[in-house]
């Protein structure tokens, strides 16, 4: 047997970019309502028990579970320009935040910053946002 480091991977068998994202949800409406309208995402269209977002260059599928679950591990982090504008308009629409705007890591030329919130499903969202320091 041949283990992926052994074999001849290459270039164009390499994944390139993420094309689409999908997350479970309860509600769709609500949701809909929540990426739509709270978030500010691009809606593109619905089939049946899913709903389809553009989020720069990826497409963001929200479907309906067969069965009852809960969100697990998941997290979505959306990069954001300014990190402690975007909570507050959030907050404006009454989105809670887990963990508001902080500094995780000072990095070369930047700061790196976060914040956290959950979609009426349940599903944690991050928001991060590169700083640029004085020393870029």
């Amino acid at each position: 047997m041949t283990s992926i480091a052994e074999g001849s991977a290459t270039a164009a068998t390499q994944l390139e970019s993420i094309g689409q994202i999908a997350l479970t949800v309860n509600d769709l409406a609500e949701s809909k309502h929540f990426y739509q309208d709270v978030l500010g995402m691009k809606f593109l269209f619905d089939a049946g028990s899913m709903i389809f977002f553009q989020v720069g260059t990826v497409r963001l599928m929200l479907g309906l579970a067969e069965k009852p679950t809960k969100p697990e591990g998941t997290i979505l982090y959306f990069r954001v320009a300014d990190i402690q504008a975007t909570a507050e308009g959030f907050k404006q629409k009454g989105v809670i935040f887990l963990q508001e705007p902080h500094l995780v890591a000072k990095m070369p030329g930047h700061d790196l910053w976060m914040a956290f919130l959950k979609d009426p499903s349940g599903n944690v969202l991050g928001l991060m946002s590169e700083v640029a320091t004085s020393a870029a």
